[in-house]
Protein backbone atom coordinates (compact mmCIF):
# COMPACT_ATOMS: atom_id res chain seq x y z
CA UNK A 1 0.00 0.00 0.00
CA UNK A 2 1.36 3.33 -0.86
CA UNK A 3 4.35 1.96 -2.57
CA UNK A 4 4.86 4.07 -5.63
CA UNK A 5 5.92 0.56 -8.10
CA UNK A 6 4.21 -2.12 -9.59
CA UNK A 7 4.43 -4.04 -5.84
CA UNK A 8 1.35 -1.52 -4.75
CA UNK A 9 -0.89 -4.24 -6.44
CA UNK A 10 -2.07 -7.12 -4.59
CA UNK A 11 0.58 -10.08 -5.32
CA UNK A 12 1.90 -13.04 -3.49
CA UNK A 13 5.62 -14.30 -3.24
CA UNK A 14 6.70 -18.04 -2.36
CA UNK A 15 9.71 -16.82 -0.29
CA UNK A 16 13.05 -18.83 0.55
CA UNK A 17 14.10 -18.44 4.54
CA UNK A 18 17.54 -18.82 6.03
CA UNK A 19 17.64 -18.93 9.73
CA UNK A 20 20.70 -18.63 11.24
CA UNK A 21 20.80 -20.37 14.83
CA UNK A 22 24.00 -19.17 17.28
CA UNK A 23 24.85 -20.49 20.73
CA UNK A 24 28.22 -19.93 23.06
CA UNK A 25 27.98 -23.94 23.37
CA UNK A 26 27.16 -27.20 21.80
CA UNK A 27 24.27 -29.50 23.05
CA UNK A 28 25.53 -33.53 24.06
CA UNK A 29 25.25 -34.48 20.29
CA UNK A 30 27.76 -31.73 19.41
CA UNK A 31 24.93 -29.14 17.99
CA UNK A 32 23.81 -25.86 18.67
CA UNK A 33 20.01 -27.30 18.02
CA UNK A 34 18.74 -30.03 15.47
CA UNK A 35 17.60 -28.35 12.49
CA UNK A 36 14.29 -30.70 12.38
CA UNK A 37 13.08 -28.75 16.00
CA UNK A 38 14.06 -25.53 13.87
CA UNK A 39 11.96 -26.61 10.81
CA UNK A 40 9.11 -27.85 12.88
CA UNK A 41 8.64 -24.37 14.74
CA UNK A 42 9.12 -21.90 11.53
CA UNK A 43 6.76 -24.73 9.66
CA UNK A 44 3.81 -24.43 11.80
CA UNK A 45 4.47 -20.46 12.73
CA UNK A 46 3.90 -20.10 8.38
CA UNK A 47 1.16 -22.71 8.20
CA UNK A 48 -0.59 -21.15 10.68
CA UNK A 49 -0.15 -16.98 9.86
CA UNK A 50 1.26 -16.48 6.44
CA UNK A 51 1.01 -19.22 4.23
CA UNK A 52 -2.26 -19.00 1.53
CA UNK A 53 -3.02 -15.74 3.31
CA UNK A 54 -3.61 -12.19 2.38
CA UNK A 55 -0.73 -10.45 4.49
CA UNK A 56 -2.06 -6.51 4.51
CA UNK A 57 -1.45 -3.27 6.44
CA UNK A 58 -4.17 -2.62 9.15
CA UNK A 59 -5.41 0.28 7.25
CA UNK A 60 -5.23 -1.70 3.25
CA UNK A 61 -9.06 -0.39 2.06
CA UNK A 62 -9.58 -4.28 0.91
CA UNK A 63 -10.07 -5.53 3.51
CA UNK A 64 -13.78 -4.83 4.35
CA UNK A 65 -14.44 -6.99 1.40
CA UNK A 66 -12.07 -9.27 2.28
CA UNK A 67 -14.17 -9.73 6.21
CA UNK A 68 -17.70 -9.50 4.36
CA UNK A 69 -16.74 -12.20 1.80
CA UNK A 70 -14.85 -14.13 4.82
CA UNK A 71 -11.47 -14.03 2.95
CA UNK A 72 -8.37 -15.04 5.00
CA UNK A 73 -5.99 -12.12 5.75
CA UNK A 74 -3.56 -11.48 8.45
CA UNK A 75 -4.35 -7.08 9.23
CA UNK A 76 -0.19 -5.93 10.45
CA UNK A 77 0.73 -2.53 11.57
CA UNK A 78 3.26 -2.54 9.15
CA UNK A 79 3.41 -3.06 5.88
CA UNK A 80 4.20 -6.58 4.67
CA UNK A 81 7.60 -6.29 3.15
CA UNK A 82 10.54 -8.93 2.78
CA UNK A 83 11.71 -7.14 6.41
CA UNK A 84 8.84 -7.11 8.19
CA UNK A 85 8.13 -10.84 7.35
CA UNK A 86 11.57 -11.89 8.49
CA UNK A 87 11.24 -9.78 11.60
CA UNK A 88 8.41 -11.90 12.29
CA UNK A 89 9.50 -15.14 11.66
CA UNK A 90 12.70 -13.72 13.76
CA UNK A 91 10.49 -13.16 16.96
CA UNK A 92 8.53 -15.80 16.92
CA UNK A 93 11.77 -18.32 16.87
CA UNK A 94 13.01 -15.99 19.71
CA UNK A 95 9.61 -16.03 21.79
CA UNK A 96 9.96 -19.96 21.54
CA UNK A 97 12.80 -20.18 22.91
CA UNK A 98 15.44 -20.34 19.81
CA UNK A 99 18.31 -18.42 20.26
CA UNK A 100 18.38 -16.94 16.48
CA UNK A 101 20.58 -14.96 15.51
CA UNK A 102 19.34 -13.52 11.92
CA UNK A 103 16.51 -14.87 9.28
CA UNK A 104 16.65 -13.99 5.52
CA UNK A 105 13.97 -14.20 3.93
CA UNK A 106 14.61 -14.54 -0.23
CA UNK A 107 11.52 -13.18 -2.58
CA UNK A 108 13.76 -13.86 -5.66
CA UNK A 109 17.37 -15.65 -6.61
CA UNK A 110 18.75 -11.92 -6.56
CA UNK A 111 16.25 -9.86 -3.73
CA UNK A 112 16.21 -10.89 -0.12
CA UNK A 113 16.14 -8.91 3.32
CA UNK A 114 17.23 -9.74 6.78
CA UNK A 115 16.36 -9.58 10.12
CA UNK A 116 18.76 -9.69 13.23
CA UNK A 117 18.81 -7.65 16.52
CA UNK A 118 22.26 -6.09 17.81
Amino acid sequence: MNHPGKCRNLHGHSVKASISIAQQQLNDQGMVCDFSEIRDCVEAYIDLNLDHNFLLHKDDPIIPVLTANKERFLALDEHPTAEVLSKMIYQHLKQSGFSVSQVVLWETASAHACYREN
